[in-house]
């Protein structure tokens, strides 16, 4: 099987791959888009995108992507994510005068770069391990990534600090992408959520209460509530929801019949298996 995410080699979503498709082979592309189109046009027969992050929050080009290309979440799996600052061999801490990484890792890590890197000017790239790979390829000593272990022992980076994130209990979700039309790997055997995006009704008085009400009045637990503006409109809002069971069970179709009563715009993104939680190669 072959598995598309954004970034270079030692990338934390290539790691998230290997978890959810062990023995895959996967490769990198630039962008969050490619990743979708390569699953929507077969390039590719799954695709792996981040979703949330415990220290940084939503990843949220990735809900929007999520509502607007022709895919459906096939799974999940959740990473301890850990952070180390990477050089070139003969680089000093104390030498440092650029820090390239992922917004997002960035930002997971501002607190050690206020306090041991605030003469260091940050500079945001396209991925975690294309930043180590940069580094690589320019062989200065002033200059470092804030990457993965896998991407410094990829690119041949050295360590100059670990865990470098703001708390050390760092987790991302990532989703599995895949056709509207692959086979489905739910089983009775294993919890079930279901994801959803959707827009109340505007015209019907506490649209969003009642909204969330026919999951609640059928005893479903909702996992997860984010809102979105709606292109186009300002002062509207679409929420995106994980709940609680599969959708070709009983009390969750009745349920979304309920709803699409009372909204609009609903599309249901997949079905799937709750995700493992990783730290390193051990499953916790």
């Amino acid at each position: 099987m072959t598995i598309a995410f954004q970034g270079e080699v030692g990338a934390f979503s290539e790691e998230a791959a290997g978890h959810l498709y062990f023995g895959s082979t996967a490769f990198g592309v630039p962008t969050m888009e490619d990743v979708f189109l390569a699953v929507e046009t077969g390039k590719a027969a799954r695709g792996i995108i981040p979703i949330e992050n415990s220290l940084f929050g939503s990843v949220h080009i990735n809900y929007d992507l999520l509502r607007t290309h022709k895919v459906k979440i096939a799974g999940e799996v959740i990473l301890r994510i850990r952070h180390y600052l990477v050089a070139n061999a003969g680089a000093h801490l104390e030498d440092i005068q650029r820090v390239l990484s992922h917004p997002q890792a960035l930002g997971q890590c501002q607190t050690y770069l206020k306090e041991k890197l605030s003469q260091s000017e940050v500079i945001p790239t396209y991925d975690t391990a294309g930043a180590a790979k940069l580094i690589a390829s320019e062989g200065t000593l002033t200059s470092a990534a804030i990457a993965p272990i896998r991407a410094a022992q990829e690119y041949g980076l050295e360590i100059l600090a670990k865990d470098l994130q703001s708390h050390a209990k760092n987790y991302t979700r990532f989703l599995a992408l895949a056709p509207q039309d692959a086979p489905r790997l739910t089983s009775s055997k294993t919890t079930v959520k279901t994801s959803i995006v959707f827009a109340p009704r505007r015209n019907i008085p506490g649209a969003l209460f009642k909204s969330l009400a026919v999951f609640f009045l059928r005893e479903l637990d909702l996992y997860k509530v984010e809102s979105r503006p709606l292109i186009g409109r300002p002062g509207y809002y679409l929420f995106y929801l994980d709940v609680e069971g599969d959708v070709e069970d009983l009390r969750l179709q009745r349920a979304l019949e309920n709803l699409n009563e009372i909204s609009t715009d609903l599309k249901i993104l997949g079905s799937y298996p709750r995700g493992d939680t990783w730290d390193g190669d051990q499953k916790k």
